[in-house]
């Protein structure tokens, strides 16, 4: 059966409950999803040749193909592009940048060291997002960084994080796409420690200098991110999830980042999304997928990215979320991992716009739960995929797995020649 016969059979289904196909798919359509360069370089960056990682960054196995030279990962990521539906954004890290001539440390780092990626952006027709890279460098070797008891080495990351706000907002300016500038740092100790108070107190201060100079909102907005522990910070993390999440509400110009491993193993983001934006106008979220730690697996259409799709699309959150990827995995083709994952958040998003919203919080609101169990079940069941497909074709992409064919050609032609 043709795409275009089995969405028309779909869309009468779907009508007969109230949900209009079309709509949603218009709705998917204004949705930009921002993927992250570092699944396609493993997180190394190319400022030395051995991109070796710190601050409980981890990433395993060694496929082929490993983009080596930023005009590869751009090449890469391009190629991933054309795979993918729908608005996209592109979010790089500060150690991708490209000075003009001698290498610069990221106390020096310029917005010109980033106009090769704006010039790219724009022949893409996308946007850039940004963070600060506070990790894998000599002056992040103690574990410490924005709250490091020695002033010399936090002023070097405050400058850092400092220049990396007005990149953020150069890039806002050049690809007409406001950037959102997300800083994390690495920030703990691996066993207990006697002083909690004081590296927040050096952190609270270091944001503060950080945010110090206001920059035009219609190019650039900041985002903080929180994690429960990573590989070497075991004990104590700084930027705990309270510490910013204080610091967003009592500073409204900076966004509260909600990653989806960063939490302990029972709590889930899909929980938090709501109570977040009651008390603040827009929220960054990481989508990734932990697996027992915040081990970043490429997201699958599992509960939780289901659960994330649904507290977005059920409340009308889209304009007031800004939904990012955070994954890497080396132990497969990278570009397949950015397509699978990409895919997946849209299928996500897709699948909760035919729900019948209305019908289902009307059975709540009458405390019917009988029937809200029973049609939220019956409905899982509705012929999603038809709709998927036909919002592939009309985005000009491969339709079902015949994506997977190209990237095979593409890891035989391209990659295994690195």
């Amino acid at each position: 059966m043709s795409i275009l016969k089995s969405y028309e059979l779909a869309r009468e289904q779907y009508a007969q409950i109230g949900v209009d196909t079309d709509k949603a798919i218009e709705r998917l359509k204004s949705i930009p999803i921002s993927i992250h360069c570092w699944q396609g370089d493993d997180v190394a960056g190319f400022e030395s040749l051995d991109g070796s990682l710190d601050g409980g960054l981890a990433v395993t196995g060694n496929y082929p193909g490993k983009a080596k030279t930023p005009d590869q990962l751009r090449a890469d990521m391009s190629f991933a592009f054309s795979l993918i539906p729908g608005p996209k954004k592109a979010n790089i890290h500060a150690f991708y940048s490209e000075p003009k001539s001698l290498k610069v440390d990221r106390d020096a780092i310029t917005p010109e060291c980033f106009d090769n990626w704006a010039d790219w952006a724009i022949e893409q027709k996308i946007g850039l997002d940004f963070n600060p890279t506070c990790f894998s460098h000599p002056k992040s070797s103690d574990g410490l960084t924005l709250s490091h008891p020695d002033e010399g080495i936090r002023n070097f990351w405050i400058e850092h994080c400092i220049r990396s706000r007005e990149i953020s907002e150069y890039l806002g300016k050049r690809t007409g796409v406001r950037s959102v500038n997300n800083i994390w740092v690495p920030d703990g100790y691996k066993d207990n420690c006697f002083d909690k108070v004081a590296p927040r107190e050096r952190l609270l201060d270091s944001l503060n200098k950080i945010e110090a100079k206001k920059l035009d909102a219609k190019y650039t907005r900041d985002a903080v991110e929180s994690k429960v522990f990573a590989v070497g910070v075991e004990a104590f993390t700084v930027g705990s999830h309270e510490f910013y999440m204080g610091y967003a509400m009592k500073h409204p110009e900076v966004m509260l980042c909600l990653d989806a491993g960063h939490f302990h193993p029972t709590e889930v983001i899909s929980n938090k999304v709501s109570s977040a934006l009651l008390f603040a106008d827009e929220i960054l979220l990481h989508v990734s997928r932990p697996m027992r730690w915040d081990s970043d697996h490429v997201v699958i259409l599992d509960d939780e990215l289901m659960a994330i799709g649904q507290e977005i699309i059920r409340n009308d959150f889209e304009k007031r979320v800004n939904i990012a990827l955070d994954f890497f995995d080396a132990s497969i083709n990278r570009i397949a991992a950015w397509v699978i994952g990409t895919r997946n958040t849209q299928k996500a998003l897709l699948k909760a716009m035919l729900e019948p919203i209305d019908l289902l919080k009307k059975a709540e609101y009458e405390f019917d739960y009988t029937t809200r169990l029973a049609l939220t079940e019956e409905y899982k069941s509705y012929p999603f995929g038809a709709v998927w497909d036909y919002y592939c074709e009309q985005m000009g992409v491969p339709t079902r797995d015949s994506w997977f064919e190209k990237v095979r050609a593409y890891e035989r032609d391209v990659l295994i020649k690195r």
